[in-house]
């Protein structure tokens, strides 16, 4: 039995790993998903000073009261960050693997918001501020994003347009403080929307994406959108069981 901590990227909560949670379960697992603060059923604590390190802290708290060990801790886009910063410099020695479902860990000083290009950037700082209050990022349309995926189905996108809810932008400008004790952890890279080749040959390349190189990585690859654990659950969740520590 392993014990699986996960944690949602933006807009989303706990609800959207529940396919996979339940597929886990019935495998012996036992597991935790995480709506962070603001999100979720956690949606009314949501304020402008919402930011990384209290989403951080939510990690943080659970492995605490719940005293987990030796945890497979999963973070799903923007999450990579949280499951890296909670564990680098306050509760590495609970866990056991670290996985980063489409997504990568930062480098030190670098925030979630820093991935994208000037031009995207402009764009967030506008829906923000005209949109959420100043504070918050709307979630996006999510039938525009689906429209390419062949594997998204228009319960998928209901799921999204009734459950989702605006992101604290705080979390997205917040830098990550670490100071490279994470980095003694195995890391399994589970790859939807890039192969493995492209992650190699970004971190390479792109400082930003410097940490997704190294012998603690396993690739996975599982082709869908950037969203698995909602359009191939089962799968993901195989992949998750196969790949736990077994020492």
């Amino acid at each position: 039995m392993t014990t699986f901590v996960l944690v949602p990227g933006f807009w989303l909560g706990a609800w959207a790993w529940r396919p996979v949670t339940d597929a886990l379960r019935a495998q012996g697992h036992e597991v935790y998903p995480l709506s962070l603060t603001g999100l979720g059923e956690r949606a009314h604590l949501a304020r402008p000073d919402t930011d990384l390190d209290v989403h951080v802290t939510d990690v943080v708290n659970l492995l605490r009261y719940e005293d987990l060990h030796d945890v497979v801790l999963v973070g799903h886009s923007y999450a990579g960050a949280v499951v890296t910063t909670a564990v680098a410099d306050r509760m590495t020695d609970r866990i056991a693997q670290l996985v980063f479902v489409d997504t990568g860990p930062l480098p030190d000083g670098a925030a979630n918001e820093d991935f994208n290009p000037p031009q995207e950037r402009e764009r967030h700082a506008a829906v923000v501020a005209e949109h959420g209050d100043g504070w918050r990022l709307p979630p996006p349309p999510w039938a525009d994003l689906a429209a390419g995926a062949a594997d998204v189905d228009d319960s998928v996108v209901a799921l999204l347009s009734e459950r989702s809810v605006a992101q604290p932008w705080a979390t997205a400008t917040t830098p990550v403080r670490l100071t490279g004790a994470w980095e003694k952890l195995p890391r399994l890279g589970v790859l939807s929307s890039f192969t493995a080749e492209q992650a190699r040959g970004m971190a390479a390349a792109v400082p930003l994406f410097q940490h997704m190189a190294g012998d603690s990585w396993r690739y996975e690859e599982l082709p869908t959108w950037h969203w698995p654990m909602l359009s191939r659950p089962a799968e993901l969740a195989e992949i998750l069981h196969r790949a736990r520590p077994t020492g």
